[in-house]
């Protein structure tokens, strides 16, 4: 399936304002279009004899999924429970709050990976 959607790949400049809720995102593509990435997705094509415009498709889909991916990896269940944690720290206030939440999410986080750590753990 062929799409022309031509699109002019440029550089974004803005000056960081941390009132700006989207202020994070808009700094991250500050940085990342600074540089041309059409010679690194050129040298890839021609090195896997795939087009271009399949792979930048594939990075634009592969990114814009990247959020949904990672919730299916997590599941929404654990998604939920840490979000409950930070936002049950962040209602309190206090450093004290925030200093379990990052207790508690370092927990489950260890018990996570614990078959990253040791494959073997079943045995």
């Amino acid at each position: 399936m062929s799409i022309n959607n031509p699109i002019t790949l440029e550089q974004f400049i803005w000056d960081s304002d941390p009132t700006d809720k989207d202020n994070n995102f808009k700094n991250d593509v500050a940085l990342y279009t600074q540089e041309d990435p059409l010679p690194t997705v050129k040298r890839l094509s021609q090195s896997l004899d795939i087009p271009m415009g399949s792979i930048v498709r594939y990075v634009l889909c592969k990114w814009a999924m990247s959020g949904s991916e990672s919730l299916l990896d997590l599941g929404p269940d654990m998604v939920k429970k840490v979000s409950d944690i930070f936002d049950l720290a962040e209602s309190v206030g206090t450093d004290k709050e925030k200093l379990k939440a990052y207790g508690s999410v370092k927990e489950i986080m260890s018990w996570m990976k614990v078959p990253l750590d040791d494959p073997n753990y079943r045995n």
